[in-house]
């Protein structure tokens, strides 16, 4: 019986000799050519063991590489640990600072010297952090933060109590150890403790417009500062003050003093005044334009010849034999060395005078 074309044979008929599929080895496969395909079911696909992924580690790395890690992140805390000393150093001298002038327990140093020597220790940790985190490659806008606000208490408000200390020592009201304050009744009292506050704000502007200023950390882009730096501007006047109390304290023979001459406390007396007139002038310097020298980046990067040698020799001994005296004229040299070298630069670039008409 013929079927009509393109019906199927029935199942069960015999097999049509003019299929071309028929006795071919693939007949009843998958396109594909694999197994017939067939419905997995659920039980299936949870006794199929599972394939584990091999563990891929990325090149150059090994199973132990976090052990090996773990000294690297110790040495990347170092310059938070150098920043964190600046700033306990800046508060452990706030903390001498605010105290009556007199002798401490540390080998028997007057106040405002050991508040002094804990500011320079406390730039020396701010000198060195930044190389140390650029050596370490761990220079990060934290630590920048960290170090500015860790500026601001060291060589902001240190200084500015130490200002405060010494002034009021003199010139407080008789009978009172407190520190100038705006509401006493002398006007000069008034005119001091503003001269405080304006320097404090102007360390923390200067700051501010470093942080704005500078986008990279690289030791290229810290070779000059814009205005005088706030350790540069602490340090002068701290170094002040502890030769200040170092003449003071080494000249004069208390017992002399006590038999009716005050020369020299008369003359200490007249000193003390000059030191807000130079706190003013720093903070002043510190928000100008006047371009100051990266100082621990020329020492650090300077070159290791014999006239660098003697230069670095020699300070170095001057202030072993005369630490108070060198320190003192090294601060005010640095903070003079500004307005100077823009004067200077300013009138070689002047033009010539035109010479006479004939």
């Amino acid at each position: 019986m013929n079927q009509p074309a393109g019906s199927q044979p029935p199942p069960g008929s015999p097999a049509d000799p003019n299929d071309p599929t028929e006795g071919r080895p693939d007949a009843g496969r998958s396109p594909a050519g694999g197994p017939p395909e067939e419905s997995e079911s659920a039980d299936d696909r949870l006794r199929a063991p599972r394939k584990r992924r091999p563990l891929r580690l990325p090149i150059g790395r090994n199973p132990k590489s976090r052990r090996s890690e773990r000294p690297l992140r110790a040495i990347r805390s170092i310059p938070t640990i150098l920043t964190l000393g600046n700033l306990i150093c800046g508060f452990s001298a706030i903390y001498y600072a605010t105290k009556p002038v007199g002798e401490t327990a540390f080998l028997q140093l007057n106040t405002l010297t050991v508040a002094g020597l804990l500011l320079f220790l406390g730039m020396f940790f701010d000198a060195i952090d930044g190389s140390v985190a650029r050596m370490t490659r761990s220079t990060s806008d934290l630590g920048a933060q960290l170090d500015s606000l860790a500026d601001v208490v060291s060589f902001g408000v240190a200084p500015a109590f130490m200002m405060l200390r010494l002034v009021s020592h003199y010139y407080a009201p008789s009978g009172t150890v407190t520190l100038l304050s705006p509401d006493a009744d002398s006007m000069w009292a008034k005119i001091i403790w503003s001269i405080a506050v304006i320097y404090v704000c102007c360390a923390a502007l200067r700051l501010a417009r470093f942080n704005a200023e500078t986008t990279s950390p690289a030791e290229e882009d810290h070779s000059s500062f814009k205005g005088l730096p706030s350790p540069g501007a602490g340090g002068t006047v701290a170094s002040l003050i502890v030769l200040h109390q170092h003449l003071l304290y080494t000249k004069v023979d208390l017992t002399y003093v006590a038999t009716g001459v005050e020369d020299n406390l008369a003359f200490a007396r007249v000193a003390a005044l000059g030191i807000p007139l130079v706190t003013l002038l720093c903070a002043f310097a510190m928000v100008s334009s006047i371009r100051y020298a990266h100082f621990a980046n020329r020492v650090l990067r300077a070159k290791r010849d014999f006239a660098g040698i003697v230069q670095i020799t020699l300070p170095l001994i001057a202030c072993i034999f005369w630490t108070q005296l060198t320190l003192a004229i090294g601060f005010t040299v640095y903070a003079l060395s500004g307005p100077i070298l823009s004067l200077w630069n300013l009138r070689r670039k002047s033009p010539a005078p035109a010479p006479p008409a004939p």
